[in-house]
């Protein structure tokens, strides 16, 4: 897939996956050419401070998807908590209250395999350290759909379950680590 295709950048976490995140976003580049979304399992709770934290290390504006959010290249958005993230299309997602899939809510396959349904070829997914098998089956509809899929090398992994067991059940593009992903990432811009 050329870089100068990828038109959303979708990444899935769970369990030791926020400190990727925070060294992710410490270093993009000032211009992207397409937007990141994030989907990471968190409790629910009335308060998010996920979007609060995240904004203090990136000088990209970080948005809480709310229900029909628009989305815009070069903005950091986040999968609320409690709900699955559903593309509508290219510039629309909203928002579901359905069952947990894989006792999840916000569900990386769900958000996954509706992102892949929108941007076919042109999504990079992206899954980092977890505690359960969500984003595996997405993963591979994904890569049926010709999209690009990296996973985070299970050895750097606070939490290894969830990328271990996408690398041994995903055609996988590229392995990355939590120093290198920034850069893989900025190269897509080039």
């Amino acid at each position: 897939m050329d870089n100068n295709s990828t038109e959303l950048v979708i990444i899935g976490g769970s369990a030791g996956s926020l400190q990727v995140i925070l060294e992710l976003v410490r270093h993009l580049d000032a211009e992207l050419d397409f937007p990141i979304v994030l989907v990471v399992h968190r409790k629910a709770q009335s308060i998010s401070i996920l979007q609060t934290l995240l904004q203090q290390f990136s000088t990209k504006k970080v948005i809480e998807i709310e229900d029909k959010t628009e989305i815009e290249n070069n903005i950091i958005y986040i999968a609320p908590a409690d709900y699955h993230l559903l593309f509508d299309s290219k510039v629309n997602v909203s928002l579901d209250r359905s069952e947990k899939y894989h006792f999840s809510r916000p569900s990386i396959d769900i958000a996954f395999s509706s992102a892949s349904e929108v941007y076919q070829k042109n999504v990079l997914a992206i899954l980092l350290s977890g505690a359960n098998a969500d984003g595996i089956d997405s993963l591979q509809f994904i890569k049926k759909n010709g999209g690009q899929v990296w996973i985070q090398d299970p050895e750097t992994a606070e939490v290894d379950y969830m990328p271990r067991q996408a690398v041994e059940q995903v055609d996988y593009d590229l392995l990355i680590t939590p120093e290198n992903l920034y850069q893989h990432i900025n190269q897509l811009n080039k």
